[in-house]
């Protein structure tokens, strides 16, 4: 018993040890969301756009940025609390398989980590951002989500990335059609 307990104080130590000698820091989720466009940038504080999309208040700064947008109060707090209803076993195969692979590295040009210098970080960072995001909305994932889930305290959203992939691309709803029924479809089948 006493052996036991020495262990156990042992292992506690060790774990404390390594934290203060190898400067281990605890994974944060996303406090801000820096906006790029050209050469301007804004930053979004996660907790206000949260509560934003919950209750519909918002500060001056994030008021100026969500008018720039051009859409109604109730169309971005629509697109913001949009549930998206992803087992995570499913979400898993999917971040993990071939096609998501390629898609979280053609995402990661449009959201990645502040320091990031290469497609990878940025493809490891919205991986665990999903997963989290889903674990957080237990089993469903919205805007809100996804971000207090990112892994650094600091997500870049650039907007010349993000108009060039829609200028591709027809419409959003065909992309999240095609993301959210196809693939998944495919995957629980395997």
């Amino acid at each position: 018993m006493k052996s036991n307990k020495f262990l156990i104080l042992k292992l506690f130590f060790i774990v404390i040890g390594f934290q203060f000698l190898f400067n281990i820091s605890k994974v944060e989720a996303a406090e801000e969301i820096k906006i790029i466009y050209s050469i301007f940038s804004r930053t979004i504080n996660v907790d206000s756009l949260k509560t934003y999309a919950n209750k519909g208040y918002s500060t001056k700064k994030l008021k100026r940025i969500l008018k720039a947008t051009g859409s109604t109060d109730k169309e971005i707090r629509a697109v913001l609390n949009k549930d998206f209803e992803v087992p995570i076993t499913i979400a898993n195969k999917l971040v993990y398989s071939e096609i998501g692979n390629v898609f979280l590295t053609r995402l990661s040009s449009i959201i990645h980590p502040s320091r990031a210098n290469d497609e990878r970080t940025g493809m490891l960072a919205l991986r665990a951002s999903v997963i989290q995001g889903i674990n957080l909305g237990n089993g469903k994932i919205n805007l809100v989500n996804f971000f207090e889930g990112y892994p650094t305290k600091t997500v870049i959203l650039n907007v010349n990335a993000l108009s060039k992939v829609m200028n591709k691309v027809e419409s959003i709803s065909e992309l999240l059609d095609f993301f959210t029924n196809s693939p998944l479809d495919k995957i629980k089948t395997n």
